[in-house]
């Protein structure tokens, strides 16, 4: 794997709009990957591994839970610095991506929101640190972009519930010390529960053989009989839009990681056709070549805009459901596009693990199914903008 030697993009001067704090999180965020996650990703994605020594330094640069409070073990920041620190990591890899927006959105935010006091102080400021992995366990084998229809439930038993079923699709899952688990009680309305690793009947099968996310943990989670105590049930909140607030925060942090491995593609690209001569001059300076440069930078300009004023709103706490969709859904799809793009830039080098792009390429096929497909995201502003859901 070639130096990090990675500039940041930043055609509109959005640095402008941003504060002193955004600035310094996002630089450490930055500083962080190109000195303990840029030299050994590539190693570890061709072996299909994570890297688990960099837990540590994820929770030092705030990549777990960074908008939970203070006194939870959280960094106490605003919404603007979460997505610059998720956009850092993921121009790093978006597994390393996928296992910090694991934690902070669906692992420490519901527990922050819908948890006990009690619960609260027991697991955030662990989780914060590292100390304690999470995962989130919604997605089942047979219900993905429907996931009301899910047959994972629990029976109360008196002093507990019995909870049975299986998740699949799991990130963090064969390492996660608790899993927040979606499931069903005997009314059939969906609760939270957070099952905590050797409690019995209760297993995380790893997931082999990806072609993306590969220096991600992957799993699933299988519940045969487990007994859960009823102090783990997350009581502020039931129902399906309990584990959607926190996919809106994992979306929207999604929406910023796509800017990330975008940036990084455009920043190889562009360095790439500056150096390769052809017809004895820098392929850079051919028309088809600009077209594919200028192309990208566009892009990325355009969704850094619609992100930040995301984040705005977010901040506020007047962003929709649509609106994180819609960004999600246009970001992610920019970069796998800037992937692609920036991977014929560099011809045949482009497919080797001298360059990040190919790996971007393949994790970002993941990017664009997991979290709501790109497909669902369309449909939700679909609905938002008609009044009429065409989901089935």
């Amino acid at each position: 794997m070639k130096p990090d030697l990675f500039q940041s993009p930043d055609y509109y001067l959005l640095d402008d709009l941003l504060t002193e704090e955004h600035k310094l999180v996002r630089d450490s965020a930055r500083a962080w990957v190109k000195k303990e996650v840029s030299p050994i990703i590539e190693d570890y994605a061709q072996r299909a591994e994570f890297p688990k020594q960099i837990i540590k330094g994820l929770g030092e640069i705030g990549g777990f839970g960074p908008y939970i409070p203070e006194e939870y073990g959280g960094a106490g920041l605003d919404q603007i610095s979460y997505g610059l620190i998720m956009q850092e990591i993921e121009r790093g890899d978006s597994g390393v991506r996928s296992t910090s927006s694991v934690q902070s959105s669906l692992v420490m935010y519901p527990i922050w929101k819908f948890g006990t006091e009690e619960q609260r102080k027991k697991y955030l400021p662990k989780l914060a640190t590292g100390e304690f992995m999470g995962c989130f366990g919604l997605t089942e084998p047979d219900h993905g972009s429907n996931p009301s229809g899910m047959t994972s439930n629990f029976k109360d038993m008196g002093d507990h519930y019995l909870l049975n079923g299986a998740k699949m699709w799991i990130s963090n899952a064969p390492f996660a010390d608790i899993a927040v688990v979606w499931a069903k009680d005997e009314a059939g309305r969906i609760h939270g529960l957070i099952v905590e690793r050797g409690m019995e009947g209760f297993t995380t099968p790893e997931t082999h053989n990806k072609w993306s996310l590969r220096a991600s943990a992957t799993g699933e989670l299988v519940f045969n009989n487990v007994k859960v105590p009823k102090e783990n049930l997350l009581p502020g909140k039931s129902g399906l839009g309990a584990p959607m607030m926190c996919l809106d925060s994992a979306r929207y942090g999604i929406a910023w990681g796509a800017i990330g491995a975008a940036m990084d593609c455009y920043d190889t690209a562009l360095r790439y056709a500056k150096e390769r001569i052809q017809f004895d001059k820098p392929i850079a300076g051919t028309q088809l070549q600009q077209k594919k440069l200028a192309e990208m930078i566009t892009e990325i300009t355009k969704a850094q805009l619609l992100t930040w004023r995301l984040g705005v709103l977010r901040n506020e706490g007047k962003a929709t459901t649509a609106q994180i969709s819609m960004a999600k859904r246009n970001n992610v799809d920019m970069a796998i596009n800037i992937a692609r793009e920036a991977r014929q830039i560099l011809g045949g080098m482009g497919i080797t693990g001298e360059y990040s792009i190919m790996r971007h390429s393949m994790n970002l096929e993941s990017v664009i199914t997991y979290e709501g497909t790109h497909d669902i995201h369309l449909l939700i502003t679909g609905a938002d903008i008609t009044g009429i859901p065409a989901f089935k």
